[in-house]
């Protein structure tokens, strides 16, 4: 569990660590990092019926450049994770593209849901985020999505981009 100090509210998020554990190591090393401490939400994109609130590190910050250079990419990335009911282990690197796959998964955009924005094909960032206000299944299986907000949703509706991660703590 992870709790969101922001300036307009606060939240929690339940996180999907046996369904995303490269996903979810890799936030909390950030936030063990205070790569989010006071940092602005960067992005916010309205639809009629949905908001995406980007969150994170942008790429242009040195840490972001300097987290993976052992990697010797351009940019910092983790492998796209989602994992499937009847599997034991997550799939990396792997994105669906067929519809009906979407209904074997275990973790699906619903409101609340937080994900790794994509650096790649079929990478993740290591250091941004977003969170969804609503149920998207067009893009289910096409990002790691590693939480939901569980307590303080409604905060979502308020953040704007002039808006701060304060702290994030870890909970548990």
């Amino acid at each position: 569990m992870v709790s969101f100090k922001t300036s307009k509210g606060d939240f929690e998020v339940k996180l999907f660590g046996k369904d995303n554990p490269v996903t979810v190591t890799n936030f909390i090393e950030n936030i063990n990092n205070n790569i989010y401490l006071n940092k602005k939400f960067y992005k916010i994109i309205n639809f009629p019926q949905i908001r995406f609130i980007h969150g994170g590190v942008n790429p242009d910050n040195e840490f972001y450049t300097k987290k993976n250079q052992t990697l010797n990419k351009k940019i910092p990335s983790i492998p796209l994770e989602i994992k499937f009911k009847e599997e034991i282990k997550p799939r990396y690197n792997y994105q669906i593209k067929n519809p009906y796959e979407t209904e074997n998964l275990v973790n699906t955009f619903e409101e609340g849901s937080i994900a790794m924005v994509k650096s790649g094909k079929n990478d993740s960032s290591s250091t941004e985020f977003f969170f969804v206000t609503n149920r998207i299944p067009e893009l289910d299986g096409r990002y790691s999505i590693f939480g939901k907000i569980i307590k303080g949703l409604d905060v979502l509706e308020k953040i704007g981009l002039e808006d701060y991660i304060h702290e994030v703590q870890i909970l548990n």
